[in-house]
C-alpha cells in the first residue's frame, strides 16, 4: 500500500487543460477510406493536464527510482557498477547513433571496424579463438553456446550426449538455458568449502555428458581452484566446458577462461564492461569459442579482408542467426569505449579493487552475520541471516529495512544452497566511505533485530510504497493506474 507520507499524485486531470502545442497543418489532406471498425467514434479518455504538470509528474516519478547514479547498488551477481558517461557520449556520436542496420556494409565501415576491434579485444581478454557479438544478453549467450556444443556433438554423431551438468550454486539461467537447448540438466554438489565437489563431478560425468556449465569465480564469490582438474575430467569423458561470464569482473587481467580449459565463454557487456542494464535491458552477451567450435558460430561472421570489413554468410555448419542486426550495437559501442579507456592495466585494476572492496566488507560484516564460507572471496560474498532468523527477523525483512537507509538491497535467498542468503557485490567503483556507510547500516539492522525486531519486520518506513503482500504482488500484479 502507499505510504501516507507520500500522497498519490496521479489524479491531476482537469477539463480544458492542454499539455502540447502543435503548428497548423501545412500539408494537403489526403482522402483515404478507412473501415468503420477502425474509425474512432468518440474522443479517447486521456488526461487533460498542462505541460508543466506533466514535467513535474514524471520528474517526481524519476526521483523515486534507484540506480547506480543515485545510490549504492550492491546487487550480488549483477555487477551493478557505475556506467562512465564518456561511454554515453561516444554511443551518441552521429556516426554510430544515426546509422541504420540495413545499410550496406560499405557505408558503415567505421561501425564494422569498431565491432571487429571489440571482438578482437574480447578474444584477448577471454583467451578464446573467435568471438561473436550477436547474442542479446547473458542467458541468450548461454543458449547460443549450448546450441553450438550440441551442433558439434551431433556432427560427430554423438547424439547420446543429452546431459548438461550444473553446480547446485549456479545461476538459475544455467539449467534453464540447458533445458531450452534440448538438454537435461544434472546437478553437481558443492563441497564444504563452497566449491564443486570433485568426487561428485566424477560420479555424474559419463558418456551422456554434453557439457559442464560453470561460473568462475562461482556464485558464492569463490574461485574454483581445481578448475583445470575439472576440465580434464569433463574433456576425458568427451564433454565440453561452458563458462558463464557473469563473474568475469573478478578476474580481468589475472585469469582467462580459455587458459582454464573452457571451450565456450559468454560475456555480459552490460555488467563487466559498464553498459547500463536493469529493468529487462538493454544487454549484450557475446560468445567466444575455441577453434574446434568456430564453424558453428551464428552467421553472419564479421571478417576483415584486405582492409575492408565484410559479413561472411556461407557457413554450412553455423547454428544460424540468433539475433537481427548483428547484436545490440549501442551497448557494444559503450563496452568498446570502456575497454579502450581503461586499457590492459586499467582492466587489471578493476579486478584488484573489486576483490579488495568485497573482502573488506565481508570481514567487517562477518562480525554481525553468519558467514558460511570463511576463505577469501573474489568480487562478491554471501552472508547468512540465520542468526537474525532465530530472533524472528528474516533476510527479506533486513532487505526491506535497507531501503530506509537509502540503499538497494543485496540479492537475497540466492544462491539457494545458503540458508537466508544475502549476496553482496560492491564492485570496484565504490569509494571506501560508501562501503563504510553501508556496513554501518547493516550493523544497525543487526542491532535492531536484537533490540527492536518490529522495526525491521515492518520495514520499509520511508518509501513511497510500504510493505506489500509479496505473493499477491507476484501473482496478481496491478500493471496500470486508473480505470480497469
Amino acid at each position: 500500500m502507499f505510504n501516507e507520507d507520500f500522497p498519490v499524485i496521479f489524479e491531476r486531470s482537469q477539463p480544458g487543460r492542454v499539455g502540447y502545442s502543435l503548428p497548423e497543418l501545412d500539408v494537403p489532406e489526403v482522402d483515404i477510406e478507412i473501415e468503420d471498425a477502425y474509425v474512432r467514434t468518440e474522443d479517447a479518455d486521456l488526461p487533460e493536464v498542462s505541460e508543466l504538470q506533466i514535467m513535474r509528474h514524471y520528474t517526481a516519478l524519476s526521483k523515486r527510482n534507484h540506480g547506480v547514479d543515485s545510490g549504492f547498488y550492491p546487487l550480488g551477481s549483477c555487477t551493478m557498477k557505475y556506467n562512465p558517461k564518456i561511454n554515453e557520449d561516444v554511443a551518441r556520436m552521429p556516426g554510430f547513433s544515426h546509422i541504420h542496420p540495413l545499410q550496406q556494409p560499405e557505408t558503415v565501415q567505421g561501425a564494422l571496424e569498431l565491432m571487429y576491434d571489440l571482438q578482437s579485444s574480447l578474444e584477448i581478454i577471454t583467451g578464446m579463438h573467435t568471438v561473436t557479438l550477436q547474442p542479446a544478453a547473458g542467458a541468450h549467450g548461454e543458449w547460443t553456446g549450448l546450441m553450438m556444443i550440441r551442433a558439434l556433438h551431433e556432427k560427430n554423431g554423438d547424439y547420446h550426449r543429452t546431459k548438461v551438468i550444473v553446480p547446485d550454486s549456479a545461476h538459475g539461467t544455467n539449467p534453464a538455458s540447458a533445458t531450452v537447448a534440448g538438454f537435461e540438466a544434472i546437478t553437481v554438489k558443492s563441497n564444504e568449502r563452497g566449491l564443486v565437489d570433485l568426487e561428485d563431478l566424477r560420479r555424474v560425468v559419463d558418456e551422456h555428458t554434453a557439457a559442464l556449465m560453470l561460473t568462475n569465480p562461482n556464485t558464492l564469490g569463490l574461485f574454483e581452484e581445481h578448475i583445470q582438474e575439472m576440465a580434464t575430467i569433463v574433456h576425458e569423458a568427451g564433454g565440453k566446458l561452458y563458462y558463464d561470464g557473469a563473474n568475469l569482473n573478478a578476474i580481468l587481467g589475472y585469469a582467462r577462461p580459455g587458459d582454464m580449459g573452457f571451450d565456450v565463454v559468454h560475456l555480459n557487456l552490460h555488467k563487466t564492461f559498464t553498459g547500463p542494464h536493469g529493468g529487462g535491458g538493454p544487454g549484450s552477451g557475446p560468445v567466444g569459442v575455441t577453434e574446434e567450435l568456430e564453424p558453428f558460430l551464428p552467421k553472419p561472421i564479421l571478417k576483415k579482408e584486405e582492409n575492408v570489413y565484410v559479413f561472411e554468410e556461407d557457413r554450412p555448419d553455423s547454428i544460424g542467426r540468433v539475433k537481427p542486426y548483428f547484436g545490440n550495437f549501442g551497448i557494444n559501442v559503450r563496452a568498446y569505449t570502456y575497454i579502450r579507456t581503461m586499457g590492459p592495466e586499467g582492466l587489471r585494476q578493476v579486478s584488484e579493487y573489486a576483490v579488495l572492496n568485497a573482502n573488506y566488507m565481508m570481514r567487517e560484516l562477518e562480525k554481525h552475520f553468519d558467514l558460511p564460507f570463511t576463505q577469501h572471496c573474489k568480487h562478491e560474498f554471501v552472508l547468512s541471516g540465520k542468526k537474525q532468523k532465530k530472533l524472528g527477523v528474516r533476510t527479506l525483512d533486513m532487505a526491506k529495512r535497507l531501503l530506509d537507509f537509502g540503499y538497494h538491497p543485496p540479492t537475497i535467498y540466492f544462491p539457494i544452497n545458503v540458508e537466508e542468503a544475502l549476496m553482496v557485490e560492491p564492485t570496484e567503483t565504490e569509494a571506501k566511505e560508501t562501503l563504510d556507510e553501508f556496513i554501518d547500516a547493516m550493523r544497525s539492522i543487526a542491532k535492531e533485530a536484537e533490540e527492536n525486531p518490529e522495526m525491521v519486520q515492518e520495514a520499509p518506513h520511508t518509501t513511497v510504497v510500504s510493505r506489500m503482500d509479496e505473493t499477491t504482488a507476484a501473482r496478481k500484479p496491478v500493471l496500470r493506474h486508473g480505470k480497469k
